[in-house]
């Protein structure tokens, strides 16, 4: 009898899934192999999955404007930080639990978890790390003291031509590793989500982090004036010794005939280890959709798998956000090298209070290395400026 009740429920849902279609929202990269997938997902289930393109930058708003009329996707895919916002307009349904999720880094889980839930499955990790030139730097440091040293070695050996180390020193998104590693962070991670009243930008280790930053522009290693373009522009003309960047760097460096390596950000301090900010892309379920259990089915039953997020991973070659899609390139050293860094790191906030920290903290690294403020002036009055807009 039990047999036969289970073939049945096997039965219903096979004839469930056949009258009904999956419709995904993603942007160009990501096109061409979840058709392949939904083509492969519809020969399995005979439901048919219709990945439409829409580009990455109105996914959001048009997904807000068309979920809450049970129109629009029942999956898209983006990033993590949507999260806080989506679920506050009640949009997303949480993800379940399933056999294999210990095989996917904790920072990308966390990423796209919001009040104790996960509510995205990450498939692509993001951070910045320590890109160097070998020309120059045949080993990267592995200590702040020792980049600080090659840095100075490399000025006094070539001028100005070419600088030992560069990176936006007013960009709080290049300076957070800094920040992190002493043990700043931006809202207090707490077992249901972050706090967003306790903010750690302005405490002991937040301090030491810009003061590391004001160090760097005492001793000479960066100018107030280092922004993204300069640092970019420097290293791709072999004129920078060490950078800080992203993997989406690389391609233009490797172009220019940069012999260039991939490692950590140096230990700030020792035994503390810099800490980047991660970004997570990854596919969340409408929680309006008229589908869920179909898309909770595709997701957690097949994109969820390794052999998936590997195919995933080779058509739009990202951080993977499973371990055991990482051992399948591992022979790859940037990607491992950038993927060890996003496994140091904190993902950015996905709430939406979030959106009032950067300028606010940009504004501070200002202060900081131009000397209109001590570090301890300049993080304390970000912070009161940040809970005057949010709290």
């Amino acid at each position: 009898m039990r047999k036969f009740a289970a073939l049945l429920l096997v039965a219903m849902a096979v004839f469930v899934f056949a009258q009904q279609k999956l419709v995904v929202w993603t942007s160009e990269k990501q096109v061409g192999i979840l058709q392949a997938l939904g083509q492969e997902f519809k020969a399995r289930y005979g439901v048919d999955v219709e990945v439409q393109y829409v580009p990455f930058g109105d996914i959001k708003p048009k997904f807000l404007t068309a979920a809450p009329q049970g129109q629009g996707a029942d999956i898209i895919v983006g990033a993590h930080d949507w999260v806080g916002e989506l679920v506050a307009n009640g949009l997303l349904e949480p993800i379940p639990a399933f056999a294999e999720i210990n095989q996917f880094f904790e920072s990308g889980l966390e990423a796209f978890s919001y009040g104790g839930k996960l509510y995205g499955l990450p498939y692509a990790l993001e951070a910045i790390a320590l890109i160097y030139n070998k020309d120059y730097i045949p080993q990267p440091p592995k200590t702040i003291e020792e980049l600080i040293t090659m840095a100075k070695n490399i000025q006094k050996e070539f001028g100005t031509e070419v600088r030992g180390l560069i990176f936006p020193a007013t960009t709080f998104y290049f300076v957070v590793p800094f920040i992190f590693g002493h043990g700043g962070y931006v809202f207090k991670s707490t077992p249901t989500g972050l706090d967003v009243k306790d903010i750690g930008l302005a405490n002991e280790g937040a301090v030491k982090g810009l003061s590391l930053l004001k160090r760097f522009v005492d001793e000479g290693i960066i100018t107030p004036g280092d922004n993204y373009e300069i640092m970019d522009s420097m290293f791709r003309d072999g004129r920078a010794a060490m950078i800080i960047n992203g993997p989406w760097a690389t391609k233009a460096y490797a172009d220019a005939g940069i012999d260039y390596g991939v490692a950590l950000i140096p230990d700030v301090a020792p035994n503390l280890v810099a800490r980047p900010f991660v970004g997570v892309q990854g596919f969340m379920i409408n929680t309006k959709s008229a589908n869920l259990l179909l898309a909770k089915e595709f997701l957690i039953n097949y994109i969820a798998k390794r052999d998936t997020m590997h195919r995933i991973y080779l058509a739009d070659p990202r951080l993977p956000a499973r371990k055991d899609v990482l051992e399948l390139v591992k022979d790859n050293p940037d990607v491992v090298a950038f993927t060890m860094s996003a496994g140091n790191g904190i993902p950015m906030p996905n709430v939406p209070q979030m959106g009032f920290v950067w300028g606010a903290m940009d504004d501070a690294l200002n202060l900081v290395v131009n000397g209109r403020a001590t570090p301890a002036e300049a993080a304390r009055n970000a912070v009161e400026r940040i809970k005057a807009q949010t709290q």
